[in-house]
């Protein structure tokens, strides 16, 4: 077994066992970072729908400032290709062939701001997913060919090492949001 594939075990493990009910007030840092960072009112915000004791990046929808956001979900595609569409809070979602809910496929839309889930993380803002690659080969596409695109990643505190094996697929995130704060 991989040192990777060991850490997601230990990690998925920890975060079942202390996950936690966070509510609004864990997304203040992100939403002050977010009136900095764009002036303008509207933007594209990528959630992901969380599933297997994910941080509920969905309370984020409960915050006034996210209500004239065009928000999109993730959708895993022919190929493995992860791709985002519109999704507003309450409409109908599929389940995908790992159980997790997504949109109905729509137009393809590329976000300004991602959300990322997180098994694992380290202080230089590499994170360890499930394994699949779907967020390091969107991000690897779209911030090389077509712009920049501003990512956090959403974890609790307790999911953080010391330093991550990194791989030359893996893309440093811009920000890691947990319950201790922002990590820039």
């Amino acid at each position: 077994m991989s040192s990777k594939n060991k850490l997601r075990k230990k990690f998925y493990l920890l975060r079942k066992k202390r996950y936690f009910e966070i509510d609004e007030k864990f997304f203040f840092p992100l939403i002050k970072l977010l009136k900095l960072k764009f002036k303008k009112k509207t933007f594209k915000l990528a959630l992901y729908y969380p599933s297997n004791f994910e941080l509920n990046v969905l309370k984020l929808l409960e915050s006034p400032y996210i209500l004239n956001k065009h928000t999109l979900l993730p959708k895993i595609e022919e190929n493995n290709r992860m791709n985002f569409f519109s999704w507003k809070k309450n409409e109908v979602l599929l389940i995908n062939k790992y159980g997790i809910q997504e949109p109905i496929k729509s137009r393809a839309k590329v976000p300004e701001v991602i959300l990322v889930p997180i098994l694992v993380f380290d202080k230089f803002k590499y994170r360890i997913g499930y394994g699949k690659g779907f967020y390091d080969r969107y991000l690897t596409k779209f911030i090389k060919n077509y712009k920049k695109i501003l990512t956090v990643g959403v974890a609790f505190s307790f999911q953080r090492y010391h330093k991550l094996p990194i791989s030359k697929n893996d893309v440093k995130l811009d920000f890691i949001l947990t319950d201790k704060g922002l990590i820039e």
